[in-house]
């Protein structure tokens, strides 16, 4: 694939992504089809697919720029709490090839019973 062809290798075009912040290795962008108020992504600005393919340079570099940006959410919506996401690989959902993290915001009360989060990707497997 040509990079530019990658929606997440074309950061610097602003019809395509909201960057809100960014170092040498990686950057935040606003999601373009955000599941709450203040949804982000942080994407390494290497193409990789996998999380497994960052080198620990860039996984410091994720988890600083998740940091930062969560400081800013909570100044801009003040969330109850976070999901924080990745799907790495086609079988987990991810449909853009180039690896991505997500930051999301959540509310009291957005859903109506929030225990269990992320265990209840598989419909019917989350249930304890």
């Amino acid at each position: 694939m040509n990079t530019i062809e990658c929606l997440f290798c074309d950061y610097d075009n602003p019809e395509r992504n909201t960057v809100i912040d960014q170092n040498q290795l990686v950057y935040a962008r606003v999601d373009n089809f955000p599941v709450s108020l203040g949804h982000i992504e942080v994407v390494p600005r290497r193409h990789v697919e996998s999380m497994f393919e960052l080198t620990d340079e860039e996984i410091l570099a994720v988890h600083g720029m998740l940091k930062v940006v969560k400081s800013s959410i909570d100044l801009e919506h003040h969330p109850d709490a976070y999901n924080l996401g990745l799907n790495d690989g086609r079988a987990a959902g991810r449909t853009i090839d180039h690896c991505h993290f997500h930051l999301i915001p959540r509310y009291a009360g957005d859903v109506e019973n929030p225990r269990g989060g992320i265990r209840h990707i598989i419909p019917g497997k989350g249930n304890y």
